[in-house]
């Protein structure tokens, strides 16, 4: 059975003004989520899952279903504020979505196979689709995840600092701890993080997630109950977000899953300011330049 893609595109995109996750990129307004799927696909791929605000689902279907026809299986679910599917039965008075981690959970009954989650405003590049496909299809067990791990200096924005996770690896190649640091720049050749107004090297391949992770449909289960937790616990809180950092922090505490750190040398980039757009434009137009995508994607 072929792995599934999910995609995280039910975010508000409050700094970028607009759906940037529909937002055109491409020579012919392909969006980023475009050349995901067609890198997807050619990975092998069998089905691909959109989280998206029901709000959002005439818009998605109206770009992607023409050109993904007879292509690949796609289907589309919502990420919405209804607790009690959850068996809670309070309510919580909130404007902003729960977080990634949430998100996952709108997929628990669309998804029967392994699967990797992405965001949809995030360019991964082949090499990871490749690379997770293998692990999904060869590697893959409910206590044994995955994560693609980028190198740092492949992740960072020439006009200004970034937040990463950074992460610890262990000798064996897996994840040990993912420390969030919030202001990862350049320093000249460089790259450097600072803290209390102080700045530490990082090595340029030390490996941070770009939110790509490995699971199998067993995740559901420990997803929906840390949930629960956590939405009781933070009820007073309407910006509180439920990550999937928190899942697989509470996984490798509890020692109920390891997740292998699978190392690419793709270089990332991504839009959250209008300011990206240009620059994540002239990277595809490079893209296309050096053969590695037709200039009409989907033809």
């Amino acid at each position: 059975m072929k792995p599934t893609l999910l995609i995280l595109a039910a975010g508000m995109a409050s700094r970028y003004g607009s759906m940037k996750q529909i937002d055109g990129f491409g020579p012919n307004e392909e969006t980023i989520i475009d050349y995901s799927i067609y890198d997807a696909i050619k990975a092998g791929f069998g089905k691909v899952v959109f989280i998206i605000k029901e709000d959002f689902v005439d818009n998605f279907k109206a770009i992607f279903e023409r050109k993904l026809n007879g292509k690949i299986e796609t289907d589309y679910v919502f990420q919405n504020f209804d607790l009690k599917q959850y068996g809670i039965d309070i309510e919580i008075e909130r404007t902003k979505p729960w977080g990634t981690g949430h998100a996952i959970l709108a997929a628990r009954h669309a998804i029967k196979e392994p699967f990797c989650v992405i965001n949809a405003d995030d360019f991964y590049g082949l090499d990871s689709f490749e690379k997770m496909v293998k692990f999904l299809t060869e590697e893959v067990t409910g206590s044994n995840y995955s994560m693609i791990g980028y190198e740092i200096a492949k992740t960072l924005s020439d006009f200004g600092s970034v937040s990463r996770g950074v992460c610890k690896v262990s000798h064996d190649g897996y994840l040990e701890e993912i420390i969030e640091r919030t202001k990862v720049l350049r320093d000249g050749e460089a790259v450097v993080y600072e803290e209390d107004a102080k700045q530490y090297p990082l090595d340029l391949d030390t490996r941070v997630s770009m939110n790509f992770w490995g699971f199998t449909p067993e995740v559901f289960k420990l997803s929906e109950e840390l949930f629960k937790e956590f939405a009781l616990s933070h009820q007073d809180d309407p910006k509180s977000e439920f990550f999937i950092p928190i899942i697989v922090e509470t996984l490798l505490n509890s020692e109920k899953a390891d997740f292998k750190v699978v190392p690419t040398d793709s270089k990332w980039f991504g839009v959250t300011y209008k300011e990206d757009k240009p620059i994540v434009q002239a990277s595809i137009d490079e893209l296309i330049k050096e053969g590695i995508y037709p200039e009409n994607l989907w033809g």
